[in-house]
């Protein structure tokens, strides 16, 4: 991918390496802050596949895509009015709030004056927490698919194959999981796993035999899934051209990495479209609450979208547990690893894995892009 090359050629690979990108980047530091304001319309590439992949018409889209940036804003406000009372949140479509859980009365109005609505719980967030903690440090069967806090249910929501509950290993393990606190057993038709995939030609990147997808853009290159490739891995674009090399990468444990940006490529703040439908500008990372909507990008089945359903998700893949992972309704298959998630504008993180398809559906996972940017030291493009 050089620059004498045409400028059609130069844009298209703009944009593959910008799946996510960014210009004037804020630090890591600030990941935690509110969403920017900006009068920028959503994209019809955000609305047409919200409206595809969640029902609703183009005018719901935006009313929730508005509701949603406000709750995420008033997130941050609520959990410091709820104190150690905190028992977790979570965006309600129906009503079009925030929902903020608190174990004590006394602190429900403070919560309200705040925009959210209350719900009386009895464990807080830092007992499910606990319990999460202690849960992760048990050794899980392979047909343990992953676990959670719910702040919802006020429990930790365990998954299970549904076919091998009754495996002994399988009820070994949640007999040790009850003692460590609230729980609870949700069946899941499939286990999950990475969705890397072999080589095929046209697509974003390539390291080895493997193919995946580019996620969001930082200074100095872009991140994506730690099980694609393995630190000073070189990497190839949808052209073969030489791209980079992976500077760091971790998995299992985490999964995230990144590739570092030279050789005539370059990045923008953007959410690749596949030239079927307009590109999705990002503006910030600010973390959307569960329950929201979210969309993702990836080399083999483009545009998807669904709902945030769990944070903080220990997924128990064969090559071993990946932790701090959220957990959404969005579709994706092999070779959409590493690929964006986004809520509205807003960078969430990358895919990780999951179970199922876009044909019949399934749930995925994705590594929080806070977290990369965190722990390399990175900084997200916004426009």
């Amino acid at each position: 991918m050089r620059r004498t090359t045409t400028l059609r050629t130069k844009l298209s690979a703009l944009l593959l390496l910008g799946t996510w990108a960014t210009a004037g980047a804020l630090p890591a530091s600030a990941a935690d802050a509110p969403p920017r304001s900006t009068d920028a319309p959503a994209s019809s590439a955000l609305l047409s596949a919200m409206q595809r992949d969640l029902g609703l018409t183009r005018g719901e889209a935006v009313a929730r895509l508005a509701a949603e940036k406000t709750a995420t804003a008033v997130e941050h406000k609520a959990r410091n009015a709820a104190g150690s009372a905190y028992g977790g949140s979570w965006y309600d479509a129906g009503s079009g709030k925030l929902t903020v859980a608190v174990t004590r009365a006394a602190h429900a109005d403070a919560v309200r004056a705040t925009g959210a609505t209350v719900r009386l719980v009895r464990f807080s967030a830092r007992q499910l927490d606990a319990a999460k903690k202690s849960i992760d440090a048990l050794s899980a069967p392979a047909r343990v698919g992953s676990w959670h806090v719910d702040p919802k249910a006020n429990k930790v929501v365990v998954d299970v194959v549904a076919a091998h509950r009754d495996d002994n290993d399988v009820r070994d393990f949640l007999s040790r999981a009850r003692k460590a606190g609230p729980v609870t057993v949700r069946e899941t038709p499939a286990a999950p796993r990475t969705f890397a995939a072999g080589t095929v030609g046209g697509d974003p990147y390539y390291t080895g035999n493997v193919r995946c997808s580019i996620g969001f853009s930082v200074h100095g290159g872009f991140v994506t899934a730690g099980h694609c490739g393995s630190p000073s891995a070189a990497v190839y674009g949808w052209d073969r051209s030489y791209i980079g090399n992976f500077q760091g990468s971790s998995f299992p444990g985490n999964d995230y990495a990144w590739v570092n940006v030279g050789s005539g490529w370059w990045t923008v703040p953007v959410v690749l479209g596949w030239g079927t439908v307009p590109d999705q500008l990002v503006r910030g990372s600010a973390e959307a609450p569960v329950g929201a909507s979210v969309c993702r990008s990836g080399s083999t089945t483009h545009w998807h979208c669904g709902t945030v359903l769990a944070k903080n998700e220990t997924v128990n893949y064969s090559q071993g547990a990946v932790h701090q992972m959220t957990k959404t309704s969005v579709c994706a298959e092999p070779g959409d690893s590493g690929g964006s998630f986004i809520s509205g504008d807003q960078a969430q993180g990358v895919t990780s894995g999951g179970w199922g398809n876009c044909g019949s559906g399934g749930e995925t996972w994705h590594q929080p892009v806070n977290e990369i940017l965190n722990r390399y030291g990175l900084r997200l493009h916004t426009a």
